[in-house]
């Protein structure tokens, strides 16, 4: 039989699972026992069958290839706020300024390459491993370790592969610049509930029955 599930403990972790640039210890190294058991939880995550358990992780902790990949990640986000004429918020540009110093960053990263410009194929392509990615975030979560989604980096597949030593057919989702919460308080967000977001039987209906 399965084990009983404290839904609150769950449920807490999973309506909390925020972007956290602010408020780490940027002086704590995360032990590598603690990063190996996220992993290995996230290695748990549903995955396709068109590719496997093809999913990889790069953790970098030294100095030089954070300084290159964060330097990277600037130019790039500062590109992006150009070409739509917008200002980076403060809590980008603290990530910025803090990503070189950040404890660890982890690579969530797919061995094979990229599927044809097909929606199906890429669906099956990414939605096997991305679960991992998430079910990552929610690992370190619940061990209050702070983590943010980032997906800038993987527009420079190239550049990234040349710093961190990985093979031509390995292809680079998901980065999480992580390290442990200081202070950092998590809550719910301000999210629409399901009864607007939820249609059932056809689009636009609402259910039969409340």
């Amino acid at each position: 039989m399965d084990q009983p599930i404290d839904l609150d403990s769950i449920d807490t972790v999973l309506a909390t699972a925020r972007s956290v640039r602010r408020n780490l210890d940027f002086e704590r190294a995360i032990e590598p026992a603690v990063l190996h058991d996220c992993i290995d939880l996230a290695a748990q995550a549903p995955t396709g069958a068109v590719n496997g358990e093809s999913w990889r992780f790069l953790v970098v902790t030294d100095a030089e290839p954070k300084a290159r990949l964060a330097a990277l990640y600037g130019s790039i986000l500062e590109e992006f706020a150009a070409s739509r004429g917008v200002a980076l918020k403060p809590a980008h540009r603290h990530l910025v300024e803090r990503l070189p110093h950040i404890p660890a960053m982890i690579f969530v990263c797919i061995d094979a390459p990229p599927p044809p410009d097909e929606v199906g194929t890429q669906i099956g392509y990414y939605g096997s491993v991305l679960p991992a990615a998430w079910s990552l975030m929610l690992a370190l979560r619940a061990r209050r370790i702070g983590a943010t989604w980032t997906s800038l980096l993987a527009s420079q597949q190239s550049a990234v592969r040349e710093i961190l030593g990985m093979p031509e057919e390995t292809t680079h989702l998901v980065m999480l610049p992580v390290g442990y919460m200081k202070g950092a308080r998590l809550k719910r967000a301000d999210r629409l509930p399901a009864e607007q977001i939820t249609f059932w039987q056809r689009w636009g209906n609402p259910p039969e029955r409340q």
